[in-house]
Order: C-alpha cells, then structure tokens, then sequence
C-alpha cells in the first residue's frame, strides 16, 4: 500500500493483491483529514469474538478485511503482527484502520501533525 497526503485527504492506495487479501473493491481510498481522531502505533486490541466479514486471516501472517467487534466496524490490513498503524476515525464507514507499513512512526508524526493543524484551524 502507498500512503499520501493529497490536499486534505490522506489517500491510501491498495496494491492488487491487497485488494484481493482484504476484500475490498476499491484501488484508492480518501479519507478527509478532518475524520482522523487519532493515529497510533501501539498494538490495537483483538480478539477471538471478532467477526470477520468479508477478508482473510492466517494466525501470525495475515489478518485483512472488514472486521465487527464490541469496538465497532474496522479494517484491518496487518502483516506479521508489526510496525502497527492505528487511525481512529469519525464520520467514515469503518470506526478503525489498521494498518502495518515499515514507516509506521514517519507516518504517526505526520498524521499527528497535519491532524493539530487542521484542528487548530492554521
């Protein structure tokens, strides 16, 4: 996946394969930064009563796909239980995104960033 900041959106871009992994439709997704409550790159809370509809899940290698839980419906994209990024949204279809990418932190602090920006009205 290729993660950009394209004017006031954060744009994530889905290889093919992902696309497939997480059965999702769409290449691009844009998301307003104005939704991104929070990002993190703590490991976010998971459990057996999740309900994964529809994607994939191999224990220790893949977890991808919608998935409902008491915390609400997340997308869950997370390759070898690492390097988590974690968005808690508002006013968007999923509650969370999780996300696992080797610039994890990079992203964190420029998400967080950008987010007291646009809060801050600058």
């Amino acid at each position: 996946m290729i993660l950009n900041i394209v004017g006031d959106k954060l744009q994530i871009e889905w290889e093919w394969y992902e696309q497939l992994w997480g059965a999702n439709l769409e290449k691009t997704w844009k998301i307003p930064l104005s939704h991104i409550q929070g990002v993190t790159t703590k490991e976010p809370a998971s459990s057996w009563t999740e309900i994964r509809a529809p994607g994939t899940f191999f224990p220790g290698i893949i977890k991808a796909g919608t998935y409902y839980s008491n915390r609400g419906k997340e997308f869950w994209y997370v390759t070898n239980d690492r390097d988590y990024l974690v968005l808690s949204l508002q006013e968007e279809f999923f509650k969370k995104i999780i996300l696992t990418l080797e610039q994890n932190e990079d992203w964190r602090s420029r998400l967080a960033e950008t987010i007291s920006e646009t809060s801050d009205g600058s």
